[in-house]
């Protein structure tokens, strides 16, 4: 088993390339120079994932303002994460991983349980990343509900000058 926090805060990025909603290779390399919100979702079209890429539609303006570029990542085949883009109007990239080596990579595939059965998942974080690729914030077990509040302070503080 994977453990959480293998990617630790002021640590660099692990680059990666995965197929977006439409099968089109995403790096997350190819954003240098801009901030990254990289989340980690466990399922396609359930109703955490959707409470969550819903809120992060619906506070476009408000990623756009903090300059920062939205990537959700599951480890859903391309076909559910296009279906599950289509169905919610999200005006953000989801990329599968499909094969959950990114998920590994993150520190987030990890055993979970449910029903008295114990399986493999993606656990709910995000990874906040500034414009030189580095992770400034890490949210483990990130809630749905106060996703887009704590993500949008995270990336205002960024902002602000220091003291």
């Amino acid at each position: 088993m994977k453990a959480m926090g293998k990617i630790k805060e002021g640590q660099e990025a692990p680059d990666f390339e995965l197929p977006d909603q439409a099968g089109a290779p995403v790096r997350l390399s190819s954003f240098q120079g801009r901030k990254v919100v990289l989340y980690f979702y466990p399922k396609a079209n359930t109703p955490g994932c959707t409470t969550q890429a819903c809120g992060i539609r619906d506070h476009e303006i408000d990623y756009e303002s903090a300059g920062a570029v939205v990537l959700g990542v599951s480890p859903d085949p391309v076909k559910a994460v296009k279906k599950f883009y289509e169905k919610q109007h999200l005006n953000f990239e989801l990329l599968a991983d499909e094969d959950h080596e990114v998920c590994e990579a993150y520190g987030v595939w990890v055993e979970k349980s449910m029903y008295g059965k114990t399986y493999m998942g993606a656990q709910r974080s995000t990874f906040v990343i500034d414009e030189a690729g580095i992770v400034r914030k890490v949210i483990k077990k990130a809630n749905p509900e106060t996703h887009d509040e704590e993500v949008l302070g995270i990336l205002g503080a960024m902002d602000a000058p220091a003291a």
